[in-house]
């Protein structure tokens, strides 16, 4: 097949190797022309994927139809704030009824949108839009070690066929139906994994981590029945695993995002000395907004947005959260 993939970040990139050394041709597309210059011209992406060489069956570029010309698949890899824009100025070059699949994990701060949303409503056809999640680090994608996600969408036949397009010996891919629910976990998780990270900064133990994900799982999937989603996918891959995944790893940006605050750095510090995204840090402030509309409780969450845009400690968050009413475990 010939896959097309928007953005040369992390993610991006593993999978153009990933899907390269499966025997696709892969065309990989960047907006920063010097940069993606650079990667075409080293065969390397140093700030962020280090140390991963793309295989020669991997085409760079800035150029967005040429990019597109004659795909079998797109993957919209993007950070979730940039699909939008990204998605509709390359619109025009995308090859009709082509599946489109979003690798993007969280909301849209404008509008509350998940990323397949947007890419509906500028593409049309949700039985083309897919979502995939679960645990995979892009390190680990790019040096071949075993990794099993999950694939969503609307049409299963259609599914499975992108199912089948994105499995290698080493990517397992399973398929559900539940887009609203994978596309939750993904950005949910994100918030927790900074909570994780901002206890890791304060120099808490595991005890306190152990138990910021499992409450944060709580909240994930509160907020996830409350919009409509199947509480059974928040203890999947997309969910539980992800999650796991993103608050322990030394690769979870966010976790590193929340442990840096942690530590006493200023927000404005850490995002701009961050060249990876921390979807979370955005997707905070959108989800609670959101649970405060659908009357959803989401402490940890609240309490992640407090720390990060109105100026609250970290410690008296933490000091917050263990100071509330005593309840019973639901």
């Amino acid at each position: 097949m010939r896959v097309a993939i928007l953005g040369n970040g992390g993610f991006g990139t593993s999978m153009a190797v990933l899907l390269s050394r499966a025997g696709h041709a892969c065309s990989l597309w960047g907006h920063d022309a010097v940069y993606t210059a650079a990667i075409a011209a080293t065969r390397r992406n140093p700030r962020y994927l280090d140390g991963v060489v793309l295989p020669p069956a991997v085409t760079v570029g800035c150029d967005g139809k040429a990019a597109l010309a004659g795909s079998d698949l797109v993957l919209v890899a993007v950070p979730t704030q940039h699909v939008r824009s990204v998605v509709a100025g390359l619109a025009v070059h995308m090859p009709r009824a082509v599946p489109v699949v979003s690798l993007a994990k969280g909301l849209e701060q404008t509008t509350g949108k998940r990323p397949t949303q947007v890419l509906t409503e500028l593409l049309g056809g949700p039985e083309r839009v897919f979502a995939l999640g679960g645990p995979s680090h892009a390190e680990e994608i790019a040096n071949d070690l075993p990794t099993t996600v999950v694939i969503a969408g609307a049409d299963e036949a259609a599914t499975q066929r992108v199912q089948a397009a994105l499995q290698t010996r080493t990517f397992r891919v399973y398929r559900h139906r539940d887009v609203l629910g994978l596309e939750l976990c993904g950005a949910l998780k994100n918030v927790m994994a900074l909570a994780a990270g901002i206890a890791e900064g304060l120099g808490y133990g595991d005890n306190a981590k152990a138990a910021i994900l499992t409450r944060g799982l709580v909240e994930m999937q509160r907020y996830g029945t409350a919009s409509g989603a199947d509480a059974r996918t928040f203890f999947g891959l997309a969910g539980v695993g992800d999650l796991a995944v993103t608050a322990f790893s030394r690769h979870g940006r966010n976790r590193a995002f929340g442990e840096r605050i942690g530590r006493g750095e200023p927000f404005a510090q850490v995002l701009a000395s961050s060249p990876k995204v921390a979807e979370g840090v955005w997707t905070s402030r959108v989800v609670v907004a959101e649970a405060a509309r659908l009357g959803v409780e989401m402490p940890i969450a609240t309490a992640v947005a407090a720390v990060l845009f109105d100026g609250l400690r970290p410690a008296d968050a933490v000091r917050a959260l263990m100071e509330r009413d005593a309840k019973a475990e639901a």
